[in-house]
């Protein structure tokens, strides 16, 4: 080749194409809906911090020019807020944990195990989901009251993992089936045991599940209101959050500062949550074992 030879210029592997107008409407559409889903929350910290003048004027706006953190005060000056705080933080980190590795282990069962009724255990999981919480309230405070767990924390506890089972164990064997029976068996050549080979090899294969389960536990957990209001009757040192705000309802006239400002001390925890297993809850939802 001639040193006077002249290069022809590179040209990019990937040019960029124009976006089409399918993906534009796609994109626009995303973006309305997640200003639809976040508008509440915005509206809910605003009112939080608005004065209350403005929270009770006729003409509401979407912004404030005077903000103010006396609703919060009033909010972190009730009494025992600290115990009601950590009460609902006690009561949905033991639903979690608990239900996590009851659906672990009964994911496991239903799917490496063949037993008679099966099929109808998986069906019945299926059927528990059917079943609205308002029908079972009544018979579960009887249960409770029988079982003298009424004003405690465990009348809460119990229910709520009881209720996340069905699908946390759904939801777990399908990740459970997606790892290949080869494993397991490579596993036991190489001399491990089944408890070893369910615990270092299994469970961090289906942990993106167990943080996804995790997630609708924990909310559902910790936004209840009516199993607290209903099992929690004389005993109000063992109240939670939710039952807290009832304090700001009043017979003459509300108190929607403080109503916004509770709730917003409440969605901070589940924020926090959310931000610490983000990346395991998309992997979780997406399905990340594969064979």
């Amino acid at each position: 080749m001639s040193l006077f030879s002249v290069r022809r210029p590179l040209r990019p592997r990937h040019p960029l194409r124009p976006r089409r107008p399918g993906r534009l409407a796609a994109e626009a559409v995303t973006l309305l809906v997640a200003a639809a889903v976040a508008f509440p929350l915005y509206w809910m910290v605003l009112s939080a911090l608005k004065p209350a003048g403005e929270i009770q004027s006729t003409n509401p706006r979407p912004w404030t020019l005077s903000p103010s953190l006396d609703s919060f005060r009033r909010v972190f000056e009730q009494q025992d807020f600290g115990r009601y705080f950590l009460n609902s933080l006690t009561v949905a980190v033991t639903v979690v944990l608990a239900s996590a590795l009851i659906a672990f282990l009964a994911a496991t069962a239903v799917t490496r195990f063949r037993f008679r009724f099966r099929t109808t255990l998986l069906i019945m999981f299926l059927v528990a989901q059917m079943v609205p919480v308002e029908a079972l309230t009544i018979p579960l405070f009887f249960l409770m009251r029988d079982a003298g767990q009424l004003n405690t924390l465990g009348s809460l506890i119990l229910p709520h993992i009881a209720f996340s089972l069905p699908f946390a164990i759904w939801m777990l064997r399908g990740f459970v089936k997606a790892v290949p029976e080869a494993l397991e068996e490579q596993a036991q050549i190489d001399g491990a045991s089944r408890s070893r080979f369910l615990w270092q090899i299994l469970f961090p294969l289906v942990f993106p599940g167990l943080v996804a389960t995790s997630v609708f536990s924990f909310i559902s957990t910790w936004n209840d209101f009516l199993f607290a209001k209903s099992f929690l009757i004389s005993d109000t040192s063992q109240s939670t959050l939710p039952m807290a705000l009832l304090v700001f309802f009043k017979p003459d006239e509300n108190d929607w500062g403080g109503i916004m400002a509770g709730s917003t001390v409440m969605t901070v925890p589940v924020l926090v949550f959310f931000v610490l297993v983000q990346r395991r809850l998309v992997s979780g939802l997406g399905g990340a074992v594969k064979d």
